[in-house]
């Protein structure tokens, strides 16, 4: 199985449904409204128990998109580590659809890292991460490793899920998605060791 840089919570429930709320307060009204009474009152929690938790609300915004990367890079590939050009984003428009706070909430720090700069090396973590696990899925279909092609694939999925969220459509989605796959499919070569590639990413 490919590791895509997600780290499973060491922590339990509890914590766990902080930071649920957490990326529900940041999509609901924004990263600058975030406070440990906005959280504990998502969460029906007291507000000392959230910072009790994380200490900081940089603490607790760094943690909760950890979080939401873990359940959204999943939408990569239905079929992880199988180079399926097919299972590519197959999912990214259910997952848009049922699961729109995940999106808002990595938009919004996106949009904030502009006036923050220290949230930036947390918002360039993710989108290098997205990158990396596009760019295992391209080499394991057989094509050329090109960093470039991961970010521009990266980013055409950023900007559809941008118009889904905003727009409640998935039908442009999905047609989009199928008209990359498309193109992919033309551009694949098989490569000289791409099996072996192949294995050894699965293997790793």
């Amino acid at each position: 199985m490919v590791d895509y840089g997600v780290t499973e919570s060491r922590y339990g429930k509890g914590r766990d449904a902080l930071l649920d709320a957490a990326i529900r307060a940041v999509a609901d009204d924004g990263l600058r409204r975030l406070t440990y009474r906005r959280v504990a009152s998502e969460a029906g929690v007291g507000h000392t128990l959230v910072a009790h938790h994380f200490g900081s609300i940089d603490t607790l915004v760094e943690q909760a998109l950890q979080r939401s990367f873990a359940r959204s890079v999943a939408t990569i590939s239905t079929r992880p580590g199988s180079g399926d050009l097919n299972a590519l984003f197959a999912g990214l428009s259910t997952f848009a659809e049922v699961d729109a706070v995940d999106q808002a909430f990595q938009f919004e720090l996106m949009l904030e890292s502009r006036r923050r700069p220290g949230l930036r090396p947390h918002v360039r973590r993710v989108r290098d991460a997205y990158v990396d696990a596009i760019g295992t899925e391209l080499t394991l279909a057989g094509l050329e490793p090109d960093p470039a092609l991961s970010h521009l694939i990266y980013s055409a999925a950023e900007g559809l899920i941008l118009e889904q969220i905003t727009g409640d459509d998935r039908e442009p989605t999905d047609a989009a998605l199928n008209h990359l796959r498309g193109l992919l499919r033309r551009t694949a070569r098989p490569t000289e060791g791409a099996d072996t590639e192949c294995m050894r990413l699965q293997g790793s």
